[in-house]
């Protein structure tokens, strides 16, 4: 029998790059060889596995993985490991973990610099830890010298806290540093001033930024401000911009485009939208999910359902399949209009479309059928959501749950708060009110059991 040709370190990288399942590449690095024998692993391959893992979240195999590479003498890790490792927590939304990551940088026998703070500065900005951001940059120069990026994610986390005051405080110290801004920053407080409807502010950085800074306004720039002038009814301006836009040979994207279209059915100009999409495929944008969803949207609220099904088909047609975002749409704009059995032929309708239903449209099915006053629909659609792993409102759950108390349908409430038990949704408030329902009408007979079904796990 042949003998198993022996993996080295070149080929072992090799096949970490091909193996697309994480579990795999996990095994294989951990065993190349089927051999107890040491090997001697690159500094790539530990890359390697070590972004797939992150990639796929199997935080406590990489982290597996990170203390055995702390055990390497051979050769010391780069920096950008341990940034990816960061961010990969900080998409994750775990704060402690990032923090963790860039402390323990020095006992690899790798130096922190800019890179890997920026890494944790974005990370806690990912995981909304505004508190522990500013803390480390009231500390910063015991780590790095900030650059433009440090400042500029300072100043999105500013904005996304809706203080612009403080955002154009870290905009006049990062120029008092000899930190000159760049598009990134601009962009950034441009958008956050349209987002609090600072148009004439907005415009005038613009300006300044041209003028004064001699930086191009990019494609993101003028999104905010189309976004902004459309927010504030003002498409001349709006449609004036994007213009500007093809003069200056900037790319219009389709969420531009989606942006007008949606700011069209806003004020009553949807006979406009064709006009609008000609001019994109012209342009060689070709309608996505975003643009055919804003029609979808724009239909929905003038409650002409038909063509809102229509755009649905020639989304199919045109080869850009609908998502559920799409559907969710409908189904939202069905309700509002009192069409729940329409709303709820759609819903059973999505699988055999291919799209599956998420969180949102079971929520939004719910809350109209319990609007509607169909609660024993609503309540096997909150079964159904339960079991699937989500949950209701607390106020759409508090509500139905009201609404049976009210009308005394003690079978229907048994059958909701068994539903709710199960997915361990009963809070206090619910307790009390069911509590105090049942002895109101004197079922203390059935109250031991209510005990106990609110108790389940």
């Amino acid at each position: 029998m042949a003998k198993l040709e022996k993996v080295s370190p070149f080929r072992l990288t090799s096949l970490l790059r091909l193996q697309k399942d994480p579990n795999l590449a996990l095994q294989l690095f951990l065993n190349p060889n089927r051999s107890p024998k040491p090997f001697r692993y690159s500094l790539l391959s530990y890359d390697l596995v070590i972004t797939k893992l992150g990639r796929a979240k199997m935080f406590d195999e990489m982290e597996q993985i990170i203390e055995q590479l702390k055990n390497e003498t051979r050769f010391v890790p780069k920096e950008i490991i341990f940034c990816n490792i960061i961010a990969f927590y900080g998409r994750a939304r775990l704060a402690d973990r990032a923090l963790k990551t860039f402390d323990q940088i020095p006992s690899f026998r790798c130096q922190r610099t800019i890179k890997s703070l920026n890494s944790l500065l974005n990370a806690l900005l990912s995981c909304q830890e505004f508190e522990k951001m500013r803390e480390f940059f009231v500390g910063i120069d015991q780590y790095a010298v900030p650059d433009v990026c440090t400042y500029n994610i300072l100043i999105n986390a500013c904005c996304l806290c809706d203080d612009l005051d403080s955002a154009w405080n870290v905009f006049d110290e990062m120029q008092k540093r000899r930190i000159w801004p760049n598009a990134v920053t601009f962009g950034t407080l441009i958008s956050g001033l349209c987002a609090n409807c600072k148009l004439d502010e907005a415009f005038r950085l613009k300006e300044a930024m041209v003028r004064g800074f001699r930086l191009k306004p990019n494609a993101f720039v003028y999104a905010s401000l189309i976004k902004g002038l459309c927010k504030a009814n003002e498409l001349s301006l709006a449609f004036k911009l994007k213009d500007e836009m093809l003069k200056c040979k900037i790319e219009l994207g389709s969420r531009v485009y989606s942006t007008l279209i949606s700011a069209l059915f806003k004020v009553g100009r949807k006979e406009d939208v064709i006009g609008v999409l000609e001019e994109m495929r012209e342009n060689g944008c070709k309608p996505d999910a975003v643009t055919y969803n804003a029609m979808i949207y724009g239909f929905c609220q003038e409650k002409d359902f038909d063509a809102a099904f229509g755009v649905l088909s020639e989304m199919e047609v045109k080869g850009c399949k609908p998502d559920v975002t799409s559907y969710n749409v409908i189904i939202g704009g069905l309700c509002r209009d009192g069409k729940l059995r329409e709303a709820n032929e759609l819903f059973e309708d999505m699988p055999r479309r291919k799209c599956a239903s998420d969180v949102i449209t079971y929520r939004t099915l719910f809350d109209g059928l319990c609007d509607g006053m169909h609660f024993k629909e609503a309540a096997f659609i909150l079964d159904e959501m339960v079991f699937k792993g989500y949950a209701p409102r607390t106020a759409s759950m508090m509500k139905f749950v009201d609404e049976l108390c009210q009308s005394g349908n003690l079978k229907l409430l048994w059958t909701v708060l068994n539903s709710l038990a199960k997915g361990n949704l009963i809070d206090v408030d619910t307790w009390r009110m069911v509590v105090h329902m049942v002895c109101k009408n004197n079922k203390l007979l059935n109250a031991s059991d209510l005990v106990e079904t609110l108790q389940m796990p």
